[in-house]
């Protein structure tokens, strides 16, 4: 009996932090909080996000700020122009809170999802989205040092 609680405590250790990892912001489709994947074949105001780095050392999108309308679809059209990969995590801020302490354990996590995408110095991403709810909502890039160098922003729904 001793041994069956021994192998379950070590089996609930090793999966709780898998759990807790997989649960931080990979919903690989469907509506969220801050809206649903859009559908790349119907009409979509476009957004250039660039991110990159400043010679003083600071990590930035821009812009950092847009809005939008509810029920509005939205191309983003991210390009990274710095010199180090960067994200764009798009969420409410507790899940890109809860996704960046995520981050903090596994940092070279990849990301390719219908609200995300991690983009390789030089080149560009796109990721199409309808805002389907109100809200003020986050995105940030979540690679470690990132967002806190500046690359946390907003997009605000009406």
């Amino acid at each position: 009996m001793k041994l069956m609680f021994k192998t379950a405590a070590v089996v609930a250790t090793v999966l709780l932090p898998t759990f807790a990892i997989a649960d931080a912001g990979h919903d690989h489709g469907g509506a969220r909080a801050y809206g649903e994947p859009g559908d790349s074949k119907k009409p979509a105001r476009t957004v250039e996000i660039v991110m990159k780095e400043t010679d003083d050392g600071k990590m930035l999108f821009e812009p950092n700020s847009i809005s939008a309308s509810k029920g509005e679809q939205i191309r983003f059209v991210l390009k990274n122009e710095g010199q180090l990969d960067h994200e764009f995590m798009l969420a409410t801020r507790a899940e890109n809170d809860k996704h960046a302490i995520a981050m903090q354990k596994n940092p070279d996590m990849e990301h390719d999802d219908p609200n995300g995408r991690r983009i390789a110095p030089g080149k560009t991403e796109e990721i199409v989205w309808k805002f389907s709810k109100s809200g003020d909502f986050n995105f940030a890039c979540l690679i470690p040092g990132h967002r806190e160098s500046g690359m946390d922003g907003s997009v605000a729904v009406k």
